[in-house]
């Protein structure tokens, strides 16, 4: 069957069970959520995304543009009320695309 789940363990003793070859660990995936700040109301590919091209405060977030941050995988339209929201919250908006820095 090919939907039979197996039995895994990760790195850190977690045990989950997953149908697929994945090895990503629901457990320590929930674990790196962050409880607050505006990381907190993205999903985890949105946030993934900010964190590894080191967007993980407003301020830099702030330095790009609607249109870069959208350019980048795993960025959605449906992240960009959260997005907008917090940086109205600092007082801060997306850089202008039409004035270069």
């Amino acid at each position: 069957m090919t939907n039979q789940k197996t039995k895994k363990t990760c790195k850190f003793g977690h045990t989950f069970y997953k149908s697929t070859d994945c090895l990503t660990c629901p457990i320590c995936e929930k674990l790196k959520e962050p409880a607050s700040g505006f990381l907190a109301h993205l999903s985890n590919p949105a946030r993934n995304t900010l964190l590894h091209h080191g967007i993980d405060t407003v301020q830099k977030l702030a330095g790009y543009t609607e249109k870069e941050i959208l350019a980048l995988h795993g960025m959605g339209k449906a992240s960009l009320p959260a997005l907008h929201q917090a940086l109205a919250k600092e007082g801060l908006g997306f850089k202008d695309d039409g004035h270069g820095k």
